[in-house]
């Protein structure tokens, strides 16, 4: 089985994944790390010199074989990667994939977010918190409708990495 962590940039789902694979004894795979692997430059690197559709193809391709991994594995996806094309089709329709999508409210992912921007291609341009939280709020709407496609739904609001991890470890059965 391969259970893979979607949400918004800011979410949790790296922090949460490798607790998680831990826990599970699966391996940890963060899909934003095999991209800089391959790559040998960072997420912020590959969009600067070759642009967002550049990335997305990469993003797919890296996504396809992720979902033909055998062996089970936590995974962590990155914020968009579910919201382009038919990403979340193929996940979806994928017999050994379990989803869970780590939700937060704007408040909490626009706390998360504003101390990290300048790691975080998307978002360094924004000058204040307020521009920052419009960003989040407007994605938040686009994205939405593809998050909420995963198997499960899971309010990370006042909820500990602990309570969380034991919350998808019950999902999971």
């Amino acid at each position: 089985m391969k259970i893979f962590l979607l949400g918004y940039m800011g979410s949790g789902k790296s922090y949460i994944g490798k607790r998680l694979s831990d826990k599970l004894g699966y391996d940890f795979l963060d899909m934003d790390n095999q991209i800089e692997e391959k790559e040998g430059k960072s997420i912020s690197e590959i969009f600067d010199k070759k642009g967002e559709v550049y990335f997305r193809k990469l993003e797919r391709r890296t996504l396809e074989e992720l979902i033909q991994r055998e062996e089970p594995a936590v995974i962590s996806l990155g914020g968009g990667t579910p919201c382009y094309g038919d990403n979340m089709e193929l996940i979806k329709n994928a017999s050994d994939i379990t989803s869970f999508y780590l939700k937060l409210n704007i408040t909490n992912l626009t706390d998360r977010l504003d101390k990290e921007k300048e790691h975080r291609p998307m978002i360094s341009h924004l000058e204040d918190r307020e521009k920052l939280e419009e960003f989040i709020r407007k994605h938040l709407f686009e994205r939405g409708f593809y998050y909420n496609q995963s198997n499960h739904v899971i309010s990370c609001d006042e909820k500990s990495a602990k309570e969380i991890i034991e919350e998808i470890s019950e999902k999971l059965g």
